[in-house]
């Protein structure tokens, strides 16, 4: 059940995807960015990506509601960090790299958990994984080097965002040709 419904709602992977390349884009095309404005562009992407995923599970109810908790959960923290993001927009630059930063670590545990949990039923769960993985990095990253400034802040969350949108898309790519895989009349 769980590879079927995510090989069916491949497209919230490919919207993931698309949301993380664009706000990444524009973190390199603005880099004179006010930290205001990066509170509400990370506060806009990290929304999208939430509500994407929340969607997807409350779609399928409560009968497949333990084999999602890890997207229901990165749905869940997504939409408060762009709550938080819109709420909070005084935060400093600081606070924002300590926000970003542990926001990205847990999206990255919760990501390989769930990578793990698909092994056995998807091929391309390395996709997921390898988004995970980055994403912790990303995150150690900051809290280890949290001096580079905001500029490199706003360079490095470009960055991350438009690799995290490639693995998401190939994982939506995949997912989809599953999905069509099983659609197709047997031979």
């Amino acid at each position: 059940m769980v590879v079927h419904t995510l090989t069916r709602n491949w497209w919230i992977f490919a919207i993931r995807g698309i949301a993380a390349i664009i706000f990444g884009i524009l973190a390199f095309l603005v880099p004179a960015i006010t930290l205001g404005a990066l509170i509400l562009l990370f506060g806009a992407y990290a929304i999208v990506d939430g509500v994407s995923l929340i969607y997807g599970v409350a779609r399928h109810g409560t009968a497949y509601m333990r084999h999602h908790w890890t997207l229901l959960l990165i749905g869940v923290l997504s939409l408060g960090a762009g709550v938080i993001a819109f709420v909070l927009p005084g935060l400093t630059a600081l606070s924002l790299l300590y926000v970003v930063a542990a926001w990205s670590v847990v999206i990255g545990i919760v990501q390989i958990a769930a990578a793990i949990n698909l092994r056995r039923e998807i091929a391309g769960e390395l996709w997921m994984a390898l988004g995970g993985i980055l994403a912790i990095v990303f995150g150690v990253y900051l809290v280890v080097f949290p001096g580079d400034g905001l500029l490199t802040l706003v360079w490095l969350v470009g960055a991350w965002a438009i690799i995290f949108g490639l693995f998401s898309l190939l994982l939506s790519v995949r997912l989809r040709g599953i999905h069509e895989g099983a659609l197709s009349p047997s031979r």
